[in-house]
């Protein structure tokens, strides 16, 4: 059994802990305010964005890019967004444990065609140890968000998906749902995935306005077929969007917005998930702090008692055999 003296010590280094991650959690949480503020603010405009954008190219069967047109994978990149630092529960292992994930579903392509960009130490550590392709150094993203770097890395892989260096890149994040939730997320950046799209607006068939796999190839075929034909009595079937100035202009401007603003908010939903990870980590440290504060000042009393009692009954007995 310990003696007063060590449980005395044991309970001022609980104690001093205990405000070591009770001040780590305020610090937690009023970083977390201000990166939920920017995700709030950030998330429907990305969200619009992706929504319209996906739309018009499932809906314009001219609206025809090299950026949503799937091809055989042989070179896959994946952007990984982790913290810098620890002490934010399984936040950094969830995130290592889906990019080992995916990687091994790639397996079949080699280490060498596989190029992790990772945002942040603990995630770009981790793929270094393991032997994976790592391209960069994007540590202080996870830090300090700046949209400048994430259209320099969009354009980057924008151009490496263009010129046929890579065939897919893949975002792998936290989505920031709540601050007892974050949500593990695997996000395809490139090629742009329409079927999200067009699974949310639920496929119908092809004599309604909401455009389909099969409408878009119908408009095609139709294209092909009576180029040369006037419709007349046929209405065609996704002309709900009036291009201006033309369809080109549109696209160049609207997908590179696009690709660096899904970076940009996979970065905030990662940010602001990571603190919040952080402040319920050290909530429940201090949780734990408070309850072995609780069990070690119950025996203290206890041994302190004890040591009286003890002493009372040496006094007792020195004094009835004197």
């Amino acid at each position: 059994m310990p003696s007063l003296k060590e449980i005395k010590g044991r309970i001022a280094s609980v104690k001093s802990t205990r405000k070591i991650t009770s001040a780590m959690k305020m610090v937690a949480s009023s970083k977390l305010h201000h990166a939920q503020v920017a995700i709030q603010n950030m998330l429907p405009y990305e969200t619009m964005l992706e929504h319209i954008l996906k739309s018009f190219l499932a809906a314009e069967a001219e609206a025809q890019t090299v950026f949503d047109q799937e091809r055989p994978v042989k070179r896959v990149a994946l952007v990984v967004y982790s913290s810098n630092s620890s002490l934010c529960g399984g936040f950094n292992a969830n995130i290592i444990k889906l990019m080992q994930k995916v990687v091994s579903e790639y397996a079949e392509l080699g280490l060498e065609n596989i190029e992790i960009y990772p945002i942040g130490r603990k995630v770009a550590e981790k793929a270094g140890k393991l032997g994976y392709k790592v391209m960069g150094d994007f540590a202080d993203l996870a830090d300090k968000p700046n949209v400048h770097q994430c259209i320099d890395i969009a354009m980057e892989l924008g151009l490496k998906f263009a010129h046929g260096e890579i065939d897919k890149v893949e975002l792998v994040y936290h989505h920031f749902k709540s601050a007892g939730s974050q949500i593990l997320t695997r996000k395809t950046f490139l090629p742009i995935d329409l079927e999200d799209e067009l699974q949310r607006d639920h496929e119908r068939d092809l004599t309604t306005i909401i455009a389909t796999k099969e409408s878009q190839e119908y408009l095609k075929k139709r294209g092909q077929r009576h180029e040369d034909h006037v419709q007349e009595t046929v209405k065609p079937l996704n002309d709900n969007f009036i291009v201006e100035p033309d369809m080109d202009t549109v696209l160049s401007k609207l997908i590179p917005k696009l690709a660096h603003l899904m970076l940009y908010t996979a970065l905030l939903d990662s940010v602001a998930s990571e603190h919040a990870a952080r402040m319920v980590a050290m909530q429940t440290a201090t949780d734990n702090a408070d309850e072995l504060l609780r069990q070690l000042n119950l025996q203290y009393n206890k041994s302190r008692q004890q040591a009286i009692t003890n002493e009372l009954l040496d006094i007792v007995g020195g004094t009835v055999n004197n």
